[in-house]
């Protein structure tokens, strides 16, 4: 068995995928590298998958499927997977060397011993294009350099979220939770990262800058017209958070409060974007996903509206929209969207 899965979704990304794929290498036979070609039409995308296949046998596999998008690529690398743990890197990004080395030894000293851990943590980076200083995101509040539970966590503080970015799961729980990805579906890292949460005891932090994550291009899913133009997709995303857990049977009272606050900034994110857009359709969505959360659970509901990000979203008339729209510019900064 392999340490150390990684999954490439690609979709057209001939222009980058090299540069991914020749940082993830260096691991050698620890690890398994699943370049998923999503039906790309448009370049030589499935042709350099094949090459790097036939170059590196017993480490790369060409995965060729219909596109169904960013998901349906991340369930196709769950499926193959062969490796103890599981980890996604979209095909524009990278990961550092030297943080790498260290996160393959944490592995190869806990997959040996006693303890199954269920989730490893590092930080990731913002390549973002034209940036002087480049923001680390770290896991504030989680123990450094040791296996922790939940209750072992500190304070959360509102705007620190785990992303894809972020982590590396045990593959079996992954599909011991059942997590399914939706097709033609953008910003599925959240449900990929929210949905096993509850199903996580183990956890490790290594305080390392191991995932660079390139943000700037004009068509990126986090460019904020882009995300105005797929609001549709971020509600239905929003939607099957709240459907797929019931946040009031898990268990763990800090885990609980985790998938809180992670909900409520999807929340707010797909509340900012539809009074960011400006037109009366999307007010009235805006109105139809509050009261989605209303009608399925109650208790959410004012938890979300109680919430300070909450409050601030839904302040009535043009006034409170201005409200809403600057503190959203405040949590840009904080959460690095371009």
């Amino acid at each position: 068995m392999k340490l150390l899965t990684f999954a490439i979704p690609c979709y057209n990304s001939e222009s980058y995928m090299r540069h991914c794929i020749e940082s993830i290498l260096p691991g050698g036979e620890d690890v398994e590298i699943l370049i998923v070609d999503d039906g790309s039409t448009k370049d030589n995308t499935a042709a350099i998958a094949d090459e790097y296949q036939e170059k590196y046998p017993t480490i790369v596999r060409a995965i060729h499927q219909e596109n169904g998008g960013h998901g349906e690529a991340v369930n196709a690398g769950i499926r193959n997977a062969t490796g103890l743990y599981f980890k996604v890197v979209d095909s524009d990004d990278w990961v550092d060397a030297d943080a790498y080395k260290k996160i393959l030894d944490k592995l190869r000293e806990l997959a040996g011993s006693d303890t199954t851990l269920d989730m490893l943590l590092a930080n990731y980076v913002y390549e973002k294009e034209g940036a002087k200083h480049k923001k680390v995101m770290r896991q504030t509040g989680f123990p450094v350099d040791q296996i922790f539970t939940w209750s072992d966590v500190q304070h959360f503080h509102k705007g620190h979220y785990i992303l894809m970015h972020s982590v590396i799961y045990r593959t079996k729980l992954l599909r011991e939770c059942g997590l399914e990805l939706p097709k033609h579906t953008f910003y599925v890292d959240n449900i990929y990262v929210y949905k096993p949460l509850p199903h996580v005891r183990t956890m490790y932090y290594m305080d390392v800058d191991f995932y660079r994550y390139f943000i700037g291009r004009d068509d990126q899913s986090v460019n904020e017209q882009v995300m105005i133009g797929r609001i549709d997709q971020q509600i239905r995303v929003n939607k099957i958070m709240i459907d797929d857990v019931d946040i009031w049977k898990v268990q763990n009272p800090k885990c609980r409060k985790y998938m809180l606050n992670y909900l409520e900034i999807i929340t707010v994110i797909s509340t900012i974007m539809l009074i960011r857009s400006g037109t009366e359709e999307n007010l009235e969505k805006k109105r139809e996903l509050w009261g989605y959360i209303k009608e399925k659970d109650i208790a959410l509901f004012h938890k979300l509206r109680r919430g300070i990000m909450g409050r601030t979203m839904n302040l009535p008339g043009k006034g409170g929209r201005k409200i809403s729209v600057a503190a959203y510019r405040i949590s840009q900064k904080v959460v690095g969207f371009n």
